[in-house]
């Protein structure tokens, strides 16, 4: 039996542009890359194929959180000693946006943030990175408690009028799908905390409250969008991927929430 080729900038392009991906287009990615398959040149390719796609124009956009950065007090897998637990608000090296890495993004999102030009914004728990024209724009402002509302880059996205694509993963990625829950009539806060890293290179703990997310019903929400007809479906290489506007996504997904959640 003949085996299928190695996917390609090349091929991963035409897959883009396929699904809806042009030209000046701002793009927020969630992406698992082993779902794409063997690709010549890993995932360099594949950010070189977004690249290409987008053109000078154009911008990537993806999610570079650092949830590890947090309060131990809630950690749970696993959990940390009491004792432990100044040790680590006070000694952390705190979050630095060009020295501090995502966790549990994926390599696809490591690897724009470490791409050169690309701009990260400087919020300490759910930071973004942002690749080419409108990276400025995007990531330019992350107010603390304005962790994943109006003023966070996932608003700045929609600013842009940008799309969402959700290539080999599914709603439960989508961090869009925040942006409707801040914009419930009174949506549910707590209180955060995390290590930052001052200019002069000193660490300091500081606390905010900000939105308390709850993911457990967004697979539910975007099976119900998926309905619309709306979300471009296709495969990017081998993974199932979706593209949306998220401004309609972001609409659909607050009317949603204020009928389906209690």
């Amino acid at each position: 039996m003949t085996q299928p080729l190695p996917h390609t900038v090349e091929t991963l392009a035409r897959d883009l542009r396929a699904l809806g991906l042009s030209t000046g287009d701002t793009v927020l990615l969630h992406s698992s890359m082993s779902s794409i398959g063997f690709v010549a040149g890993g995932v360099q390719a594949v950010v070189q194929a977004f690249l290409d796609v987008l053109g000078e124009a154009g911008t990537l956009v993806v999610p570079t959180h650092t949830p590890d950065n947090s309060d131990p007090a809630h950690w749970s897998n696993p959990p940390v000693p009491d004792a432990w637990q100044p040790i680590i608000r006070a000694h952390g090296p705190g979050f630095d946006p060009e020295r501090t890495p995502s966790r549990w993004m994926g390599v696809l999102p490591e690897t724009v943030r470490t791409w050169p030009g690309s701009l990260r914004s400087g919020h300490p728990h759910v930071s973004f990175a942002a690749l080419g024209a409108r990276a400025l724009a995007i990531t330019a402002a992350h107010p603390l408690e304005g962790d994943l509302g109006e003023k966070s880059p996932l608003g700045a996205v929609y600013r842009e009028d940008g799309k969402v694509l959700l290539l080999g993963c599914g709603y439960g990625s989508n961090t869009s799908l925040h942006l409707a829950e801040a914009r419930q009539d009174q949506p549910p806060q707590t209180t955060f905390g995390s290590a930052v890293r001052d200019p002069g290179g000193t660490s300091r703990w500081t606390t905010w409250t900000g939105l308390r997310t709850d993911v457990s019903d967004f697979e539910a929400l975007g099976a119900a969008y998926d309905a619309t007809g709306v979300p471009a479906l296709g495969l990017i290489g081998n993974a199932p991927s979706r593209l949306m506007p998220q401004r309609d996504l972001v609409h659909f997904a607050t009317t949603w929430m204020r009928t389906h959640r209690a």
